[in-house]
C-alpha cells in the first residue's frame, strides 16, 4: 500500500535521504529542470530577512502579501527575529514536480537561550511562460513560519519574570530574603468616586507622607478600578501604624505581600545596597533584559552582583487570532531561571550588635568585626552619621596610635623585644618639629620604660625615638605583613590602606604614630588586629566563593613568633594601659590598642577616635570621625559591642 505523500516525505528526511537531482535525472539536455535547492535557500533567506521579494509563489500569492503576513505574525515577538537555514530537501518520488524543504529555524530569546524547531516549505515546479525557465515556487501557508501556526494566527510573547536570588550570611543565615510586607493604599473599587480625593488625603495624612496632596492627585488621576499604593511597610511592627485610623478611611486597603528585604532597613545597607524598580538608565543599559516595572539592583552588592541575583527571564510564545474572546494558544515556553544565591560572611547577630553600638553616634563612624581564623568579615557597620557611605570599608583616615601595632612589628624586626628599654620624654624634637604625648599621658610612665609599656600606655615620643633606626619602607612592609596595604579579594569595593615607603625625617616620625600620609580604613585596621590574633597575615573576605579561609601571602606574613609578642603587648594595653575598661570581659583574654589622630586645620585640631581589639576568634576595629580620644569615644562603643556578642571561645 502506498504511503501518503507527506508521511513518505517525512520518512525520507528522517532516513537522511535527500533526493536532489531526481528531476534532472528524468530529463536531459535543454529540458533538464532546475534543482529545488535554490528556491529552498531563498525561502530560508526570506524568513531570516523578513522580506519575501525574491521568492516565487504559486499562482494567486504575491511576495508583497506574504511579506505583510509574515510581519503581522512576528510583530508580537518584539525585537526578536528568526534565522533559518535549509536542513534538507526531499523530492516526491511519485511526482517529481513536488518537493519539501526542511528548514531549521532559530529565535534568539536572550544572551544564551533560544527557541529552535524544524518547519517545512512545500515547493512546486512551475513551468515557465513564454521564454521563462521552469522554476520552483512556494506554496505559502503560515506553517512555513512555524509548523503549528494556522491561518489568521499571530505570535505573542509574554515574559516570565524570575525570582531574584537570596543573599545569605554565615552558615546560610537569611539576610536579603522574601519577608512579609503590607501594601497600603486606596482601592478605588471600594470608594465613591466623589470621595476618592478626600480618602486619599486622609490616608496620606494618617501615614505621615511628606505631601498628602501629591498622593491625592495620583489617586484622582488613576482608573476607576485601580489600587493606588501609598506606602509599603514591613509586616513586623517596625513601622508605626494606626490601624484603626487607616481601616476607618473609606476605600483604604492593606494587601499582604512579600519583598526581598534585609533583617532591618539599616542592616549593612551601604554594603548590601538596595533593589527596586528599574530606572530608565538601567533599562537602557540592560540591552532589552529589563522593562518598566522590573526589579533590579540599585546599589551595593545588589547592583554589583546583579547578573548572579537577577536570574534569567522566561518567555511564553503564544498564538492568537483577532477573536478577543479566545485564549492564546501556547506554542513554546522557556521557563525563567531563578537568580543564584549570593553568600556572604555576615553574621546577623554580630552585625545587629555592631549597628546597635553605633546607633547614637552623630559623626561618621564604623565598626568592623573579622574572624581571625578565616578572615571572614562578620560585621561591617557604618553609623547613621555616615549618611549611607560605607565608612567601614571605604573610609580613608589617619589611624593614629592604633598604627603603633604596625610600628611595633617594625621595631621587633629591627632587633627590639617587648622588654627592650626605650625613652619616653614629654616631647621629642625631629628636624625642628616638636612631638608630644596626649594630654592625659601618665607621668609615671615617662622616662626609661620598656617597649611593652610604650605600647600599653601609648607613648608617642618613645615610638618616634625608637623609630629613628627603622627605615620608612620597613613600616610599609610591616603594614602589609599585618594586612594593611595588602591586596585582598574582599568581594566589595574597599580601601586596603596606604603606608608610603618613602618619607623625610618629620614625615617618618609622624608615620611611627599613624599620622601624616599613613591612611587606613576601619576594615584595614580590623585586619591588623586579626593578623595579630591569628599569628599570620589575615586578608579579609566577605563574598564567599570557593575559598573558605583568608588568603595569606606567606612571603609578607607576620610570623607566629612576632604575632605572639604583639599579642602580649596588646594584652598589656588591657591589663595595665589605656584599655583597662576591657579587663573584666567574660571569656578569653582581650588585647587592644587605642588611637587618636589629629586632622584638619582647626586650632586646636580635630581628632579621629580609634580602637582595635581581639578576643578569641574575633578581631574588631571601631572608628569615629570626630571624637575626644580613642579610650573616651571609641572605647565605650567597643565595650558595648564586645559585651553584646559575649565571646566565649
Amino acid at each position: 500500500m502506498a504511503m501518503p505523500d507527506r508521511i513518505s516525505k517525512r520518512l525520507l528526511v528522517a532516513a537522511g535521504v535527500v533526493m536532489l537531482g531526481l528531476v534532472g535525472a528524468c530529463r536531459s539536455g535543454e529540458d533538464a529542470a532546475p534543482e529545488p535547492s535554490g528556491a529552498a535557500e531563498q525561502v530560508a533567506a526570506a524568513i531570516s530577512a523578513g522580506d519575501f521579494a525574491d521568492v516565487a509563489f504559486v499562482a494567486g500569492t504575491t511576495s508583497t502579501e506574504v511579506t505583510e503576513a509574515f510581519s503581522a505574525v512576528v510583530e508580537g515577538m518584539g525585537d526578536a527575529r528568526p534565522s533559518a537555514v535549509v536542513g534538507g530537501i526531499v523530492v516526491d518520488p511519485e511526482d517529481e514536480t513536488l518537493a519539501t524543504a526542511v528548514l531549521d529555524v532559530v529565535w534568539p530569546l536572550d544572551e544564551d537561550r533560544e527557541w529552535a524547531y524544524e518547519t517545512e516549505a512545500e515547493l512546486t515546479l512551475v513551468e515557465g511562460e513564454d521564454d521563462e525557465d521552469d522554476r520552483w515556487a512556494l506554496e505559502w501557508t503560515p506553517s512555513v513560519i512555524e509548523p503549528s501556526l494556522e491561518p489568521g494566527e499571530r505570535f505573542t510573547r509574554e515574559r516570565i519574570v524570575p525570582e531574584r536570588g537570596d543573599i545569605l550570611g554565615l552558615d546560610d543565615q537569611p539576610i536579603v530574603v522574601q519577608r512579609p510586607v503590607q501594601r497600603i493604599g486606596i482601592d478605588k473599587t471600594r470608594v465613591d468616586p466623589a470621595g476618592a480625593a478626600d480618602s486619599a488625603f486622609a490616608l496620606a495624612t494618617a501615614l505621615d507622607l511628606d505631601d498628602p496632596g501629591v498622593y491625592r492627585d495620583r489617586v484622582v488621576a488613576s482608573g476607576s478600578g485601580a489600587f493606588v499604593e501609598a506606602i509599603t511597610v514591613r509586616d513586623d511592627g517596625s513601622f508605626p501604624l494606626d490601624i484603626d485610623r487607616i481601616d476607618g478611611i473609606q476605600g483604604s486597603s492593606r494587601i499582604s505581600d512579600e519583598l526581598l528585604l534585609a533583617p532591618t532597613r539599616e542592616f549593612a545597607r551601604p554594603i548590601l545596597g538596595t533593589s527596586g524598580d528599574a530606572t530608565a538608565e538601567r533599562i537602557e543599559e540592560s540591552g532589552g533584559r529589563l522593562e518598566v516595572g522590573d526589579t533590579t539592583g540599585i546599589s551595593g552588592l545588589q547592583l554589583a552582583a546583579e547578573d548572579q541575583l537577577a536570574g534569567q527571564m522566561g518567555v511564553i510564545v503564544g498564538a492568537v487570532t483577532d477573536d478577543e474572546a479566545a485564549q492564546p494558544r501556547e506554542v513554546f515556553r522557556l521557563d525563567a531561571v531563578r537568580g543564584q544565591t549570593l553568600r556572604t560572611s555576615f553574621d546577623v547577630t554580630t552585625q545587629l550588635a555592631a549597628e546597635g553600638a553605633l546607633a547614637a553616634v552623630d559623626p561618621p563612624s564604623a565598626l568592623v568585626a573579622i574572624r581571625p581564623s578565616t578572615g571572614q568579615i562578620i560585621a561591617a557597620a557604618s553609623g547613621p552619621g555616615s549618611q549611607g557611605f560605607s565608612t567601614a570599608t571605604l573610609g580613608q583616615y589617619a589611624p593614629g596610635s592604633t598604627f603603633k601595632v604596625v610600628s611595633s612589628l617594625a621595631l621587633l624586626r629591627s632587633g627590639l623585644t617587648p622588654e627592650s628599654p626605650v625613652e619616653c620624654p614629654p616631647t621629642i624634637d625631629i628636624d625642628g618639629r616638636a612631638f608630644k604625648n596626649y594630654g592625659d599621658y601618665p607621668a609615671s610612665r615617662q622616662g626609661a620604660i620598656t617597649l611593652r609599656d610604650a605600647v600599653a600606655n601609648s607613648c608617642n615620643t618613645a615610638m618616634i625615638g625608637a623609630g629613628r633606626d627603622v627605615p620608612q619602607d620597613a613600616l610599609t612592609a610591616a603594614g602589609r605583613s599585618l594586612g594593611l596595604g595588602a591586596v585582598a579579594d574582599v568581594g566589595v569595593p574597599h580601601f586596603e590602606g596606604a603606608v608610603p615607603p618613602e618619607a623625610g625625617p618629620v614625615q617618618h616620625a609622624a608615620s611611627m604614630i599613624g599620622q601624616d600620609r599613613v591612611l587606613a580604613s576601619p576594615l584595614g585596621m580590623a585586619s591588623v588586629a586579626a593578623s595579630v590574633a591569628a599569628g599570620r597575615q589575615v586578608l579579609p573576605n566577605l563574598v564567599q566563593g570557593d575559598q573558605t579561609a583568608a588568603t595569606t601571602d606567606i612571603d609578607e606574613s607576620v610570623t607566629p613568633a612576632e604575632a605572639a609578642q604583639l599579642r602580649a603587648m596588646m594584652e598589656a594595653v588591657v591589663s595595665e594601659g589605656s584599655a583597662n575598661f576591657l579587663a573584666d570581659l567574660d571569656g578569653p583574654p582581650a588585647g587592644a590598642k587605642t588611637g587618636t589622630a589629629e586632622y584638619g586645620t582647626d586650632v586646636p585640631p580635630r581628632t579621629h577616635a580609634w580602637m582595635i581589639a581581639f578576643q578569641g576568634d574575633l578581631a574588631v576595629s571601631v572608628f569615629v570621625e570626630d571624637g575626644a580620644g580613642g579610650s573616651s569615644t571609641a572605647g565605650p562603643i567597643l565595650e558595648q559591642f564586645l559585651r553584646a556578642v559575649a565571646v566565649t571561645g
